[in-house]
């Protein structure tokens, strides 16, 4: 063997030897004699160093996987001699085998029983019985084979094939007559021998019988002695764990209802008797979650057997069933309640499937329930309060998994309202009444807890009408919102009380239109050091959210207080430069929610028109005067990172001043408020900026959100500005700035469509000749990014050209000189054949579909008519007979679909025309024979444009193999 190439495999090789050593790897594996090599290698003991044990084992593998089967009797007899000997060779060895060695050839012995098990060596298993004698290091191998047997054979997560699941079906039939009996016999004699002297080995052997339970006869585990010896192990530290998890699989082996009832029943008799369950005190919490696992499996199972026979109506097996469900109860509460939460969560599926039980059981029956909704629902509230150990200001593992198990019991908790609505509704009535009376002088968790559990009620219980809250009722929901708006609680110390304070504020906000007088305190609570001004940054950038979501959804009954609310936030409405290390009180995305909640208010007030101008021109100013502040400095900075900071606030300033706007839309414009001219003259403005030289992405980017806003807005009243914005924003742009332009300007067609025609007309040949430009620029072959986005400009412009057609502003297009028109069409139809893209393809052939609607047929546009035999129809049969057009991609048949169409306007609109110039002068081209172009126009001409899609698309498969 190459062995400067073998020095590579070690975990320490540079990776120059790593690429040695894998190409010998290959190529010795592709090496009719390379097997043998490292057969040789491995029956001399030649290599110490387990990397190359590995290795040579590695190709033995592939040797199996790929030329076994096929191999002559004779090499066959070697690999089968070749493992054996080397689990006889390490069976009295006395170095220890590291453990990736021995899996390694667990599943070699494998992969050679699967292919010679029923033919060649038959004698497989009796051949590792009798070398059990060799002592623990051969019973370690012949354990790990049979797991690795199981995994071959066995294993549900591995797909197989339908000749691999036949084969392995008779394999498992053939162990059951063969020796199956004799492995169970030589697991209970592992068992007994090593369960003190060799605990590791005993875990092993309960590992295998967990396994093969699931398909050997039940009875050969399911009996006195395997039981008492399992038993025993649970009461043995390093060996209860494994017992536990074979009492899992014996609980879980699929059989008929009421012999799994009887299993389970005899399973838990027999725990109970023992001690085994209920546990006493026990520090152990991986045995007990093992523990709580197992009666979660009991519990769940028992529960699908009940279903099943009251599906099936046997009444009196289905009253056995649930009597022995009512049994697991007591262990089921116990560990749901257990303080530690995996121990908890092991028994979560059957706390959710009893509530579904209960459910379907209906109250009259589930009342005679020694356990109920009661009992479940004050489990859940213990397990939701936060443990003293979590730490909310720096979350790491323990803290991400405890917010997961909560999710968990959100679920019971939502099951249970389900369940019994009014149980639920006055469990945490009650809760939060109790606490919130005292909250002073409890732990913080248990506010927090309370409040939480008020907040999921929302979800949990679905509203009334429409709201959780009515005026006409006193319901036990208004009364705790009263006893929250009352209690005082947002002023507690821990910052996540007062956090889902809010957020319970901001989810009832209906509350508030049914009891007007807490609005304020509501208010306050936002607007002071308990909200927006909180220490806490988390809840500071929280509440701007809710508090902008609040007063969207209250603009109405907050309008008495609008002068007063934009007072006491004018403060933070201020836009600083992020310099000198100053810590801002909010982040710029906290602001832009307080610049929305600002709009909300002054346009939403009951104020004059001319106070709400004075007050909108007042915080448009703010941006206003920032822009202009750091736009000037912006030209005057040589300092590259201070012209980018200039950039950023620049831009924020901007966003803020479209942020405003969010509160205009089609019922209340900007016109019928009076503040058309507070945004018109920020326009102006803003529109400035387009000139700078200086970091005009990030520049460019908030002024167009700022028109895409202001086109919503204005409506007409933008018009004017339009030419100047794309005037500026094409000027000097690149691919990316032309690509983000597109959505722009058609937006604007589509608000205003015939409107903007005169302007159109004269844009569209600039902005079309600004991307042909654009897109013709050469880039690096290498350069994958900037390949991408040149595709994506070529998908903006064909959206471009479709929106121009759906929005039925085609002249914009005709009305084109002679020969920027043909070039525009060409372009299409051009890209209809080579673009790549499925998509963008689909797209062109929507076009030219609409183009033929409109101006083909002979009274159409004379021009056009020549365009369509010249380059729409070639186009149809070109493009789809292209090796680049994989009919085996979803997006590709939706392009040939869109094709099909084409062809079938272009007959409805040239009739008979088409079919000659078909017949006569182009499948001639393409050598298509008479009776199949025949074929073909018939088709087009008489089927159905469903049915034709399919023709079309055989025609093409046919087409493409002459």
């Amino acid at each position: 063997m190459n062995e400067r190439a073998l020095q590579g495999l070690g975990p320490f090789a540079t990776t120059e030897s790593q690429s040695r050593a894998l190409a010998y790897f290959e190529e010795i594996k592709q090496s009719s004699d390379g097997w043998k090599l490292c057969a040789d290698a491995i029956l001399q003991k030649r290599y110490d160093d387990d990397h190359i044990k590995f290795f040579c084992f590695q190709v033995l593998e592939h040797f199996i996987k790929a030329k076994y089967s096929t191999a002559s009797q004779e090499d066959r007899q070697s690999i089968r001699n070749v493992l054996v000997t080397w689990l006889h060779m390490t069976a009295v060895s006395e170095v220890e085998e590291k453990m990736f060695i021995k899996n390694k050839v667990a599943q070699l012995m494998s992969l050679v029983f699967v292919q010679d098990y029923l033919g060649q060596w038959p004698t497989f298993y009796s051949d590792l019985l009798q070398m059990l004698q060799l002592g623990p290091k051969f019973i370690d191998m012949y354990l790990r084979i049979l797991l690795a047997v199981d995994i071959e054979v066995v294993d549900r997560d591995i797909a197989h094939t339908p000749e691999e699941t036949q084969r392995n079906t008779l394999l498992k039939d053939t162990m059951r007559v063969q020796c199956v009996p004799a492995l169970v016999d030589s697991w209970y004699q592992i068992l007994k021998t090593y369960e003190s002297q060799n605990p590791e080995l005993t875990c092993l052997c309960l590992e295998v019988i967990g396994a093969y339970v699931s398909w050997i006869d039940i009875g050969l585990i399911a009996n006195e002695r395997f039981i008492e010896r399992m038993l025993h192990h649970l009461s043995v530290d390093v060996l209860r764990e494994s017992a536990c998890d074979c009492f899992c699989e014996i609980i879980n082996k699929g059989m008929v209802c009421m012999e799994k009832v009887e299993l389970i029943e005899s399973v838990s008799s027999v725990l109970e008797t023992a001690g085994v369950i209920p546990p006493d005190y026990d520090d152990d919490c991986d045995y007990l979650a093992k523990l709580s696992t197992l009666i979660n499996d009991m519990g769940c199972t028992l529960i699908s057997c009940w279903q099943r026979c009251t599906k099936e109506g046997a009444t009196e097996d289905s009253a056995k069933i649930l009597q022995a469900i009512q049994g697991k109860l007591v262990y089921m509460f116990s560990f749901l309640g257990h303080d530690d939460d995996d121990i908890s969560l092991a028994v979560i599926d059957f706390a959710r499937d009893y509530i579904g039980l209960l459910k379907q059981l209906g109250s009259s029956t589930a009342s005679q329930h020694q356990y109920g909704t009661k009992d479940l629902f004050s489990v859940v509230m213990k397990k939701f309060e936060y443990d003293d150990s979590y730490n909310f200001d720096s979350q790491g593992e323990d803290e991400v998994m405890f917010l997961d198990y909560r999710k968990q019991l959100k679920v019971l908790f939502d099951n249970l309202a389900k369940l019994d609505r009014e149980v639920v509704m006055t469990g945490v009535h009650s809760l939060l009444k109790t606490t919130l009376s005292q909250w002073k002088n409890i732990k913080f968790s248990k506010s927090e807890l309370a409040i939480r559990m008020f907040y999921l009620l929302g979800e949990a219980i679905p509203p009334v009408q429409g709201s959780h809250f009515h005026a006409d009722k006193d319901s036990l929901m208004n009364d705790c919102m009263r006893l929250l708006m009352s209690s005082g609680v947002s002023h507690h110390s821990h910052w996540a009380v007062t956090l889902q304070y809010f957020e319970t504020v901001a989810r009832y906000e209906k509350y508030f239109s049914v009891c007007q007088d807490q609005i304020p305190e509501a208010l306050s609570s936002f607007l002071d050091e308990r909200g927006i001004r909180h220490e806490k940054d988390t809840v500071r950038s929280r509440c701007a959210y809710l508090f902008g979501r609040f007063m969207k959804q209250l603009k109405g009954l907050v309008a008495p207080y609008a002068e007063d609310i934009l007072q006491r936030i004018q403060g933070l409405l201020t836009i600083n430069t992020p310099e000198n290390g100053h810590q801002l009180m909010l982040t710029t995305d906290d602001q832009l929610f307080l610049y929305e909640a600002a709009g909300i208010i002054i346009i939403s007030s009951t104020l004059p028109v001319e106070r709400k101008q004075l007050l909108m021109n007042n915080l448009l100013s703010t941006t206003i005067d920032k822009f202009q502040a750091m736009y000037t400095r912006l030209h005057s900075e040589t300092n590259e990172e201070k012209q980018l900071m200039c950039a950023e606030v620049i831009n924020h300033a901007i966003a803020c001043a479209s942020r405003s706007s969010k509160a205009f839309h089609t019922q209340l414009t900007m016109k019928q408020s009076g503040l058309l001219e507070c945004y018109v003259e920020a326009l102006k403005v803003f529109l400035c900026a387009l000139e700078t030289p200086y970091q005009h992405h990030i520049i460019h980017s908030a002024v167009r959100q700022f028109l895409h806003r202001m086109i919503v807005c204005l409506e007409d009243a933008v018009l004017p500005f339009v030419p100047v914005a794309v005037d500026h924003l094409l000027k000097k742009g690149d691919v990316k700035d032309v690509q983000d332009f597109i959505p722009l300007i058609n937006q604007i067609i589509a608000k205003f469509k015939k409107t903007i025609i005169p302007f159109l007309q004269e844009a569209f040949m600039p902005v079309v000749q600004h991307i042909f430009r654009v897109l013709s620029q050469p880039a690096d072959e290498l350069d994958t990014q900037a390949q991408r986005d040149k595709d994506s400009l070529q998908r903006s412009y064909f959206q471009f050209l479709q929106c121009i057609i759906a929005n039925d502003v085609l002249e914009v297009i005709s009305n084109q000189s002679p020969e920027n028109f043909k070039e525009v069409l060409i372009t299409v139809a051009q890209a209809a054949v080579d673009v790549k893209d499925p998509v963008a393809q689909k797209t062109c052939f929507n076009i030219l579909k609409r183009l033929v609607e409109v101006w083909g047929g002979k009274n159409g546009m004379p021009p056009f008519r020549e365009y369509t035999y010249e380059y729409v129809i070639p186009a149809c049969f070109m493009a789809p007979l292209k090796e680049t057009f994989d009919l085996t991609d979803a997006q590709t048949v939706f392009a040939i679909n869109e094709i099909s169409s084409v062809l079938k306007v272009v007959f409805t609109k040239e009739g008979t025309g088409f079919l000659q110039y078909l017949q006569q002068k182009y499948f001639p081209s393409i050598s298509l024979p008479p009776d199949a172009a025949q074929a073909f126009c018939n088709a087009v001409s008489e089927m159905d444009p469903k049915i034709f899609k399919d023709y079309f698309k055989h025609f093409i498969e046919a087409l493409r193999k002459t």
